[in-house]
């Protein structure tokens, strides 16, 4: 884990509320690892508040990049951050995904800016693999073009019907299983989901990946206060292999967990 003083090198409008900030940050960048995050600490609210996590885009040529929404008002205001400037960055924090084998065909699930983790993940994968992509609305689906340019395959979903399916994502996700199911060559150790997203989406898809016998690495998205497990603030229910409960923290043990991993709770 590193602090940095980081100039942003990029700081642009991409569609609707969503921004892209790129960031010098070598020593960040050379340790990143798919599905880790950095603590940013937002320009205006120093002495306000604390520091916001978001997850990495892209780690390469010693900068690391954001996808954001401006949502409140910690976002808005890091959207007023000038190019030039400097933000002071903490990270890689969490356990990332487990990038896997050559003989796994990695099936990729993103709800909205979800997607950001998922583009480092597939540039790190041996072997190229499908992106499931949704959102409300075509204005919700971002990047596809990145995954594309890597030769990934890509199935989009749409609530309102304005790009790809109508439907929500594990709709499209569900459509490709059971083709691919059909096949004599289909075995389920061959798969594995990896997500980012809505919580009721991953538990869908936890319950997708248990049924189907394979495995599925799932992204936790949690309010967190310090980011490396000391003040409590993103718990999540876990269970080890024999049953046994336990409370994590998601900013350290996670944020990614194999979903036979997490209890969901009935409210969520």
């Amino acid at each position: 884990m590193k602090t940095e003083k980081t100039k942003i090198v990029e700081h642009s409008h991409l569609v609707g509320d969503y921004r892209l900030l790129v960031l010098d940050a070598p020593e960040i960048s050379a340790q990143a690892v798919p599905g880790q995050f950095v603590h940013v600490r937002i320009p205006q609210l120093e002495e306000s508040a604390l520091r916001r996590p978001f997850s990495l885009y892209k780690a390469e040529n010693s900068t690391i990049s954001i996808l954001y929404k401006v949502v409140g008002r910690g976002t808005a205001a890091l959207a007023t951050a000038a190019e030039g400037s400097e933000l002071d960055v903490m990270g890689p924090f969490g356990n990332g995904f487990p990038i896997p084998g050559s003989e796994v065909t990695p099936l990729l699930v993103a709800g909205g800016y979800g997607v950001a983790p998922l583009y480092l993940m597939a540039t790190r994968c041996l072997k190229k693999g499908v992106l499931f992509v949704g959102g409300a609305t075509a204005e919700d689906i971002l990047c596809i073009d990145e995954f594309e340019k890597l030769g990934w395959d890509v199935r989009v979903a749409t609530m309102d019907g304005t790009l790809g399916s109508q439907g929500l994502v594990t709709d499209v996700l569900d459509e490709w299983l059971t083709e691919n199911s059909a096949r004599n060559d289909y075995s389920p150790a061959g798969h594995e989901i990896f997500a980012c997203g809505p919580d009721g989406m991953l538990k869908a898809l936890g319950d997708r990946a248990i049924a189907g016998e394979f495995k599925g690495w799932l992204s936790l998205d949690k309010h967190m206060g310090c980011g490396v497990g000391a003040c409590l603030a993103c718990v999540q229910k876990l269970q080890n292999v024999g049953g046994d409960e336990y409370w994590g923290r998601v900013c350290k043990d996670g944020p990614v967990f194999e979903s036979r991993e997490i209890v969901w709770e009935s409210s969520e």
